[in-house]
């Protein structure tokens, strides 16, 4: 039987639940058994009939909670593939390593034009890691330092996975020099990223490797599941950008968790899940699990 999940981002209005059952019965999804995973904060509804359907019913309620309609099939996922910059932590790595350089602004502008979709990723990438070219080596130290941040329940998330033997991976167009340093933090498992070339103590403004963009994101999701032989259905993946949509798009097409973490417009309509109202362990009450449960 499917289930629409909800998340408050406090608590819920009274009369909330009657108006969700009420908009399910209208679209011909009989609303069943009500299961609460965490008193006035997120609740379980079972109900009977096409889980598109019950989407677009309660479509225009995501400003006021969060809503996840999925299968009751394979809930509890096998496999968790992130994002990094603005997803697992508070900010754009680059964004922060240009400010040390005195030109962030001008690079954070590609950075938001390449996140809405609106240029090629690769070409973004390139363009803004030559502008910090001469840049030393330290300051990445420094930023790790005084910049990166765990977004709140990221840790939360990523260690409770593991706890039920989840595989976790940590994919990101950002940069090696960070991700590794976050992984530890969280906890994850796999890292794939972006090499930059370091010289004499400086960054040259190149990278030493292939890029990682959409496509890769994509290709290390697929492996990932194969490898591992976990159904595409056990999936999630989790991203805010342009970037992420083409993981998104296959956990989404295997009938797993794609979702967008207040994610750009573009992202929001390739995932089956937004996360607007809460921070990520609405990914835990959407795999069904309560606080009692979770890794802290």
């Amino acid at each position: 039987m499917p289930i629409c999940t909800l998340i408050a981002a406090d608590s819920f209005e009274s009369g909330i639940i009657s108006e969700v059952k009420d908009r399910l019965a209208a679209a011909e999804c009989s609303p069943g058994a009500l299961n609460w995973l965490d008193d006035a904060k997120a609740v379980d509804i079972m109900f009977d009939g096409s889980p598109s359907s019950a989407r677009s019913a309660l479509s225009d309620m995501e400003d006021r909670f969060d809503i996840v309609v999925q299968s009751g099939d394979d809930r509890r996922k096998m496999l968790l593939v992130s994002d990094m910059d603005s997803t697992m932590i508070t900010v754009e790595c680059i964004d922060e390593l240009a400010d040390y350089a005195g030109i962030k602004p001008e690079i954070a502008a590609i950075t938001e034009r390449a996140m809405a979709g609106e240029l090629d990723f690769a070409d973004a990438l390139t363009a803004r890691v030559a502008l910090l070219a001469g840049l030393g080596e330290h300051v990445i130290e420094q930023c790790l330092r005084e910049r990166v941040r765990p977004m709140p329940g990221a840790e939360i998330l990523v260690r409770t996975m593991a706890g039920w033997r989840a595989h976790t991976v940590l994919v990101s167009g950002g940069f090696t020099s960070f991700t590794g340093p976050v992984a530890d933090m969280l906890g994850f498992a796999e890292v794939h990223a972006n090499v930059l070339e370091i010289r004499d103590g400086r960054l040259t403004g190149a990278l030493a490797a292939d890029i990682v963009d959409a496509a890769t994101k994509r290709a290390v999701l697929h492996s990932a599941a194969d490898t591992r032989q976990i159904a595409l259905g056990a999936t999630l993946a989790v991203g805010d950008g342009a970037n992420d949509m083409p993981m998104i798009a296959a956990a989404v097409s295997g009938d797993g968790l794609g979702v967008g973490y207040h994610p750009r417009p573009q992202l929001a309509e390739a995932a089956n899940f937004s996360i607007r109202n809460n921070d990520l362990t609405a990914l835990l009450y959407a795999q069904g699990v309560r606080p009692s449960l979770w890794v802290h």
